[in-house]
């Protein structure tokens, strides 16, 4: 016996729940069928088997602070872009250089911010390693990272 009105010599097995036709099991993303979208691949860095890093671009150690900033450019988005930062800030220290974004002053100074919270982040001066920090001030951001980083474990 074949469903005339779909062609389908299994009556309504293809449908899906609500009646309509059902797409084909693995079917692409977008097509019917109750089944979920295939899931995107793993990024570089996270494959099965593969050793951390292993694709990720070599650690540049930096030489100075100006250096530390063009390195840095690359964790933030484009200065004086719409709702990115006015300009990036480096603090050296002993360790490393913390780099953090300037912000344009609020128009009402007694509003909380737009978009509170982001990182900063800080480049060690041994060997390149770059490890994310909350938004403090730099005293406090630079406490905070000689609390957290491990060498060789960001």
């Amino acid at each position: 016996m074949t469903d005339s009105a779909a062609g389908n010599p299994a009556g309504n097995a293809g449908a899906a729940p609500s009646g309509q036709p059902g797409g084909t099991p693995g079917a692409p993303e977008g097509a019917t069928g109750g089944q979920p979208p295939l899931p995107p691949p793993y990024p570089p860095s996270t494959v099965p088997g593969q050793q951390p890093g292993a694709g990720a671009p070599p650690k540049v150690v930096p030489t100075s602070a100006d250096h530390a900033l063009e390195i840095g450019r690359a964790y933030f988005p484009p200065v004086g872009a719409p709702g990115g930062p006015v300009s990036l800030l480096v603090h050296e220290f002993d360790e490393g250089y913390l780099v953090y974004a300037g912000w344009p002053a609020p128009e009402d100074p007694t509003a909380p911010p737009a978009s509170p919270g982001g990182t900063n982040i800080v480049i060690t001066k041994a060997n390149g390693d770059v490890t994310t920090v909350p938004n403090f001030p730099p005293d406090s951001a630079i406490a905070v990272y000689r609390q957290w980083y491990r060498p060789g474990t960001a």
